[in-house]
């Protein structure tokens, strides 16, 4: 019997992301990528694991305290629903730079079921049917890019230091380097993540935001003056900026409607719970050659 999907709070507009239920396991998917027919993807939620307490209950971090066990079994259960294995999915090593790893055969499975041999990794790229890569997430921004023609794709952690890094510029160039990559040629989406009404941040960082994005209004349009020197950010527009300004068609970005922060039992926010809480995953990968 299929049973109605978690209702969520979304914010204004047209649905983008799409709830999906595989068993127990409850994940977002976005209908843009879904419709290249080239990608197996999805956004997981906290539904469907086995973990307990604070990481309740699809944790997928190995290093904020879970037991190793459950993360094991959660990672067993988001395979399942991507048709693939443990060992053909390779992960980040996040630390909020804009570093950029290309993702081959050698690398299945490290993060999960073998030690990443690299670190200060925030973004994967690969043009490796089968590989699925990797990233985690709190309340930063995923980007999901889809290379149609040369049948390439990366996946990379956007947070406010990346934001202001480009990161969506530099996951474009690493793909132009690696596979020639053109910004015409690719699908993108900007997934779940903090939405501006919830992220508040200080002085410094708006200021960071101002230097960066020098645009007509742009800066205008991404802070909201709280006054006495907080500000409110706005993540979403601002990584469709970089990935408009990049090249992407502006038809070809599919931008997340779904806030973490606004759904905290549905989603780990780092700033909902005040740092206690496990991890969320975005994952992509070519669909294997028949």
């Amino acid at each position: 019997m299929v049973t109605e999907m978690e209702k969520i709070i979304r914010k204004p507009g047209n649905r983008q992301v799409k709830q999906n239920r595989h068993g127990g396991v409850e994940y977002l998917t976005f209908p843009l990528l879904e419709e290249t027919g080239l990608v197996r993807h999805l956004f997981s939620t906290r539904l469907g694991g086995v973990s307990g307490g604070i990481f309740s209950s699809m944790n997928l971090s190995y290093t904020r305290g879970d037991d190793k066990a459950a993360v094991d079994e959660n990672y067993q259960r988001i395979a399942e629903v991507l048709g693939c294995q443990p060992e053909d999915i390779v992960c980040a090593d996040q630390t909020h730079t804009t570093n950029i790893r290309t993702v081959n055969e050698k690398d299945r499975g490290k993060g999960i079921v073998c030690p990443k041999d690299y670190a200060d990794i925030d973004g994967l790229i690969t043009d490796v049917p089968g590989v699925v890569l990797a990233t985690f997430y709190a309340d930063c921004v995923p980007l999901f890019f889809i290379d149609t023609k040369k049948k390439a794709i990366g996946l990379s952690h956007s947070g406010w230091r990346g934001t202001v890094g480009r990161m969506g510029q530099r996951t474009l160039e690493a793909m132009y380097q690696a596979f020639g990559t053109k910004p015409e040629d690719v699908t993108a989406a900007i997934g779940p993540s903090i939405c501006q009404a919830c992220y508040e941040v200080s002085e410094d960082v708006a200021e960071a935001f101002r230097k960066a994005f020098r645009g007509p209004g742009q800066a205008d349009a991404l802070l909201i003056d709280k006054g006495k020197g907080k500000y409110q950010l706005d993540l979403w527009r601002a990584n469709q900026i970089v990935l408009e300004e990049a090249g992407i068609l502006a038809d070809k970005i599919q931008v997340t409607d779904v806030c973490t922060c606004c759904n905290p039992d549905y989603l780990f926010s780092h700033r909902a719970s005040q740092g206690k809480r496990g991890n969320l995953g975005a994952f992509l990968g070519l669909l294997p050659a028949n």
